[in-house]
């Protein structure tokens, strides 16, 4: 894939997320945020003084969240459409983060060269949750680019990037489809280690469709299945410890 030439003009809504601590604009139509991007903010283990990269960082959710928690760190996000990131640093500025938060326009598989390999400490990404060949495109492009993997960017692309940009032993943090954790951990064996799986539970006795996964890259150590958390209860309302993270901007310990 490469990036659009020259930024389409963006219908917007004015959203927010973490209670009203984030200010989003972003797409009217197509893709939209859900908990998905806060909840891998949420798991994002930085630190002040630490540089983050997210991959396919759209309209800046996931890093704008994490700004907010982790007031110290640096964020820099890749993504393919020059519109969102322009939607992206402008919520940057909106936020007061444009500072030490910035997005640029690039291909996950060539990165711009301002985007060293092996220089970040952490990188974080919601890749597309579904195959090319089990899916139906979406009439909208943008939907389809955030949803559905590209011929030339499937999962093993994503996986390989992250590997790529992160410095040894540094932290690799992403959010995928339960049914599809054999090819992440296939793409993860032999380069990362001290991998953690926990599970979003939808309910109570109800089977996990998303999970959050921590590695660090270049070291050993044993895969843990942890916990996870139960997002709704019986009344179908965010459990108190989804509302903290949702709503409050806690941090979630993986």
């Amino acid at each position: 894939m490469t990036p659009t030439s020259k930024p389409a003009v963006i219908e917007t809504t004015d959203d927010a997320l973490l209670g009203g601590r984030v200010h989003l604009r972003q797409p009217a139509s197509g893709y939209r945020v859900a908990i998905d991007p806060v909840l891998l903010a949420a798991a994002t283990p930085a630190r002040a003084g630490e540089h983050v990269l997210e991959l396919g960082s759209g309209a800046g959710a996931a890093s704008l969240c994490l700004a907010r928690r982790v007031a110290g760190c640096r964020i820099t996000g890749i993504e393919i459409d020059p519109g969102l990131v322009g939607l992206a640093n402008a919520n940057a500025r909106t936020n007061g983060v444009a500072e030490r938060v910035d997005f640029v326009a690039g291909d996950i598989s060539a990165p711009p060269d301002e985007l060293a390999p092996g220089e970040f400490d952490h990188v974080i990404a919601n890749p597309p949750q579904l195959s090319a060949a089990a899916s139906d495109p979406s009439p909208h492009a943008g939907k389809t680019r955030a949803n559905i993997e590209g011929d030339d960017a499937d999962l093993r692309v994503w996986l390989a990037a992250m590997l790529a940009m992160v410095r040894r032993k540094g932290r690799l943090t992403l959010i995928y489809r339960a049914d599809r954790l054999g090819e992440v951990l296939g793409g993860l064996h032999g380069r990362a280690g001290d991998t953690v799986l926990f599970p979003l539970w939808p309910g109570r006795d109800r089977p996990a469709k998303r999970v959050l996964i921590g590695a660090r890259c270049g070291v050993g150590g044993p895969l843990r299945l942890a916990a996870g958390m139960v997002l709704h209860g019986e009344d179908g309302r965010f459990t108190p410890a989804a509302e903290a993270i949702l709503r409050l901007g806690a941090a979630l310990d993986l």
